[in-house]
């Protein structure tokens, strides 16, 4: 596949990089989807990034859904719904977990702050040190700065930091981003996408509209 890119089935897409894997050929929990060539990029090893989707039981049944063609930086934490306590009552405190005949006290899942799947889209780039909060969908072609925590949903190609995340500004103008949106360049062919690489990567965001079929 030379010619169209690397192998999405590999788990190295560079053999001579190392400290980046594609996720999908590396996660073993059903409950984890990710799309092609979506990677995470680790020094201390990228093979273990479904060590950093934290609280994520299966009697929950809560999924984390990645993209195509994300960059994930390291230190990325997804802490799924398993991480909520019940709210409602006096104490917060998770005496069930505990034993010892506590767990009297098992909460039913009706009564936790359940807030469904995690959705990150296609084409999102992830920076460093970032926490996802449990159930936020995070749009196409957005970008999350470094050290940020996403406790929101963030809409399609923006640009999103903070603490608690917020948008900072948009990507593009609006027809351009509902012309990318509408494009999906992530469902391509490898070929396609292969004939179109200096439209996707060039700096005349006019050059995008003119694609070789």
């Amino acid at each position: 596949m030379d010619r169209a890119g690397p192998d999405p089935n590999s788990i190295y897409p560079n053999e001579n990089i190392k400290q980046v894997c594609y996720i999908k050929n590396v996660i073993t929990h059903p409950n984890i989807q990710v799309g092609d060539y979506t990677y995470y990029d680790d020094v201390n090893g990228p093979e273990n990034f479904q060590d950093h989707v934290t609280h994520h039981y299966d009697f929950i049944g809560d999924k984390l859904i990645i993209g195509k063609f994300c960059a994930i930086g390291r230190g990325i934490e997804f802490i799924m719904n398993g991480a909520n306590h019940r709210m409602g009552s006096v104490t917060t405190y998770p005496f069930n977990i505990m034993g010892h005949g506590w767990e009297k006290a098992t909460p039913s899942l009706e009564e936790l702050p359940l807030k469904g799947d995690t959705v990150v889209g296609n084409d999102v780039w992830i920076g460093q040190n970032v926490t996802v909060l449990p159930g936020v969908h995070i749009g196409d072609g957005a970008i999350i700065a470094a050290n940020s925590v996403v406790a929101r949903d963030i809409p399609p190609y923006c640009v999103a930091g903070g603490n608690p995340c917020r948008v900072l500004r948009p990507r593009f103008d609006r027809e351009l981003t509902e012309y990318l949106l509408d494009l999906r360049w992530w469902d391509w062919p490898p070929e396609k996408i292969f004939r179109n690489l200096e439209a996707l990567c060039s700096s005349d965001l006019e050059r995008i509209k003119t694609i070789k079929e």
